[in-house]
């Protein structure tokens, strides 16, 4: 592995995990590092704190990189969460989805989830000063992997920061020829350790939840709900929620140790996922609700007006607020 910048400083540190090339931003100081796959979908792989991994493996970065099968805090792109059909209408465009249907990600109830597969992004820097940064981005232009699922071309920028003890990251979506639908999102796993989930206690800044239908598709009908914050214990999460409370700050704290996820700038709704038995809890920053392809509900991008979203995830060994300006 090799390092950029002084030891005691933020660092850049190149590697490899599973055959793919790594950048590892890194904060000594904060004992903070984020590691990300430009070869795979610029997912982060990991995120270490104090010496403890903070996301959730699953099956790994080969399954997500073959497969799409989700891990670390990847990238959901150009839909989040789940369509509720294999064709889609947006911007008077028409698209059938059927014909890729074998190199699709598909949910237990054999629906598109989760967009294309993951694509190879270009590194564009990465750098080590007041603190540790990767911009990379995709050309998501015609002749593009993703283009015969989402055929609006466009190129995704992603600038990635770890500054003291909080990592950030800005996505932007910039059109290259005529609007483009805004769907994307990401969705992270955190997993405590030292804590039984049970003992975890979460913060949850919602006002909103989407109602479901048994195939997880939005109905249209909306429940108004209250904020909630105390422990997990054993209750299970599946839900959308598309108003949030001020400020759009989840969290989970256990074993000492408290994940904040603040949704800085252009995501407006969240998914919650916390299944029975497994432990960990995803907050996943969303720019639309799930189907938005298909029932609407989406912002466009414009080539004069390009669609940014921010979230940041800060950790501290206690319970006091921990994202930083």
């Amino acid at each position: 592995m090799s390092l950029l910048g002084a030891s005691s400083d933020p660092q850049v540190l190149h590697g490899e995990r599973d055959g793919f090339e790594t950048v590892t931003l890194s904060v000594p100081a904060a004992a903070l590092s984020a590691t990300f796959v430009p070869g795979a979908g610029m997912i982060c792989c990991s995120l270490v704190h104090d010496g403890d991994e903070l996301l959730a493996q699953n099956r790994g970065l080969k399954a997500y990189a073959a497969a799409g099968k989700t891990m670390g805090i990847p990238l959901l792109h150009p839909w989040a969460n789940r369509l509720g059909a294999w064709s889609y209408r947006a911007l008077e465009r028409t698209v059938d989805l059927r014909p890729l249907e074998a190199s699709l990600p598909e949910d237990e109830h054999e629906l598109p989830i989760h967009g294309v597969l993951p694509g190879r992004w270009r590194v564009v820097s990465a750098t080590a000063a007041d603190s540790a940064r990767l911009i990379a981005e995709l050309d998501a232009g015609r002749g593009s992997p993703a283009h015969a699922a989402f055929p609006f071309p466009h190129l995704m920028r992603m600038d990635a920061e770890v500054r003291d003890a909080t990592l950030r990251v800005r996505t932007t979506v910039v059109p290259t020829d005529g609007p483009v639908p805004v769907s994307f999102g990401f969705h992270p796993y955190f997993a405590l350790t030292g804590d039984a989930r049970e003992r975890w206690r979460i913060r949850l800044p919602v006002r909103r939840r989407i109602a479901l239908d048994a195939r997880a598709i939005p109905t249209g009908v909306h429940e108004r709900v209250e904020p909630y914050e105390g422990p997990l214990g054993d209750r299970s999460y599946d839900d959308g929620f598309d108003r949030l409370a001020e400020p759009p700050v989840f969290a989970v704290e256990g074993g000492g140790r408290r994940i904040e996820v603040a949704y800085e700038a252009g995501y407006p709704v969240a998914q919650v996922f916390a299944p029975p038995g497994r432990a960990f809890i995803c907050f996943e920053p969303m720019t639309a609700p799930a189907n938005a392809l298909i029932a609407g509900g989406f912002a466009t991008a414009t080539p004069a007006v390009p669609y940014a979203a921010t979230f940041a995830v800060a950790i501290r060994a206690d319970q006091s607020s921990a994202i930083s300006s």
